[in-house]
């Protein structure tokens, strides 16, 4: 097992803070924490002093906060708390391992730390390794107690598992449950109401509606319209309609999943391509349903949770992340007989496959710079700025839209530049007065003007601002496409 850590390790650390981050999630998530640490407002998430964001529970936040406020401002500290998560949830399928595969426990955490998609997906700055973690802890929680039979000392793991689901709702609400679908009906054919009520007792259950919950019941009660938004947008817009516009298309499920399992769980998933007429064979199915296996819980597992993923409107490649954790017990199930490390043969391709790993994680790193690519942008932004001084960064669109805003909006310049970020509707009602509290709130800012905003307008708006003294307008060239305007004016005043 110490091998296994130290691989892990290797893994999940090298090259990690190498890459930049990219829009839109990564400097979401990014400009939100430090929104959080500038200022000192832990609990009600916000993309900038005047735009709250409630899209997301705050437990990423306060993770990407910690780490900076403890190792400094880098792309290594934002990026370290992912690499702990991979390690911890290939060390927990280890400890599920150990009741589903005693022979071989460490062998679902090398499958699940060599695999192509939990690999590559600790070094993107998200919610779903978090909640892969968490969920993971849940799991382990409840394999820990109920399977292959419940143990002797069940009670403790269910309060674990209750834990991580709490973590896990606090990471991305309803979503952390999900697995939930799948330990209910196999508990209820198991064992039935007796099961379920085990399952649920009060304890481990007040257990995770303090903390899955707590932080909700606040910010409602601060912001009463929350909870129709979470109703209304994060679940019903989410689950049945396009609003994100995160391929709803019918096919969708297939563009955002179909190359995450295929290629993600590389190089291990054609050993389960020949137990596919096992699984789709009615007779199997009835024996598990007379007599519930491991076997039929995993499957459970992955495919519940993977019809719900592929029923809803929103989908993207990294929500089925937790699923690559059933797929690992199911492949290590079937792997076991063959895999031997003490075989030269087989350790030569296993330091091969890393090598490769590596490899192509720091060549990401060094050489792939997409247009999304917020150290780029800030690069030019300097060059196009020639050095000016500003206090904060506004970018106005030609939209009444709040998604547009939180959407398009590159927050994660803010990790570059080390000033303040805004998003402005000029359509929006309102949208111009809020030119004018930025100038009132700091002595020079530098606009950066999207779509036909015509200068002229955009000059008439900003001599509208009241002040003892005139704000003065410089133009400072083009930027992307986009017009520079440095603006100073008379804050304070």
């Amino acid at each position: 097992m110490f091998r296994l850590l130290c691989l892990l390790l290797l893994l999940a650390f090298a090259f990690q803070g190498t890459r930049a981050l990219w829009s839109t999630d990564e400097g979401r998530y990014t400009g939100n924490a430090l929104q959080m640490i500038d200022s000192g407002n832990y609990l009600v998430p916000a993309y900038s002093p005047d735009r709250l964001n409630f899209t997301k529970p705050p437990m990423t936040y306060w993770v990407i906060a910690s780490a900076i406020t403890l190792f400094g401002h880098s792309t290594w500290a934002v990026r370290a708390p992912y690499a702990l998560a991979f390690v911890l949830t290939a060390l927990l399928l280890c400890g599920m391992g150990r009741r589903l595969i005693p022979d071989k426990p460490w062998l679902p955490g090398l499958i699940y730390g060599c695999s192509v998609g939990p690999f590559l997906a600790a070094s993107v700055v998200s919610t779903d390794v978090l909640l892969a973690f968490f969920e993971a802890m849940a799991m382990f929680g409840f394999v820990a107690a109920e399977l292959p039979g419940r143990g002797q000392r069940a009670a403790p793991y269910l309060w674990l598992m209750w834990l991580g689901f709490g973590l896990a709702f606090l990471t991305k609400g309803p979503p952390g449950l999900v697995p939930l679908l799948a330990i209910v009906p196999f508990i209820a054919i198991r064992d039935g109401r007796r099961g379920l009520g085990r399952i649920f007792s009060p304890g481990p259950l007040a257990l995770f509606l303090v903390v899955g919950l707590l932080w909700y019941l606040v910010v409602m009660l601060r912001y009463p319209w929350l909870f129709h938004y979470f109703i209304n947008y994060e679940i019903y817009g989410r689950l049945f309609t396009s609003i994100n516009e995160r391929n709803a298309e019918w096919y969708g499920w297939i563009v955002a999943y179909a190359p995450a399992l295929t290629l993600g769980t590389l190089p291990w998933w054609p050993a389960l391509a020949r137990r596919v007429p096992t699984v789709i064979s009615a007779q199997r199915w009835r024996a598990w349903w007379q007599k519930p296996s491991t076997a039929f819980f995993l499957l459970l597992w992955l495919l519940i949770p993977l019809a719900v993923f592929c029923l809803s409107r929103s989908r993207l490649t990294l929500y089925v992340l937790p699923l690559f954790q059933p797929l690992t017990l199911m492949l290590a199930l079937e792997l076991r007989s063959r895999i031997d490390l003490t075989r030269a043969g087989q350790r030569a391709l296993l330091v091969l496959w890393v090598l490769v790993l590596i490899g192509f994680k720091g060549g990401i790193g060094l050489f792939l710079h997409p247009d999304r690519d917020n150290r780029v942008w800030a690069q030019l932004l300097d060059r196009a700025t020639r050095g000016a001084s500003y206090s904060a960064l506004v970018f106005l669109w030609n939209t009444d839209s709040g998604v547009t805003i939180e959407e398009r909006t590159p927050w994660g310049i803010r990790f570059y530049i080390n000033r303040p970020v805004y998003g402005i509707a000029w359509q929006a009602p309102g949208g111009r007065d809020k030119i004018c509290a930025r100038l009132r709130d700091y002595d020079s800012v530098l606009f950066a003007v999207y779509g036909d905003i015509r200068p002229g307008d955009f000059g008439a708006a900003v001599s509208r601002c009241k002040s003892s003294t005139q704000p003065q307008i410089r133009a400072r060239g083009v930027w992307r496409d986009t017009r520079l305007f440095l603006v100073r004016g008379s804050a304070g005043h």
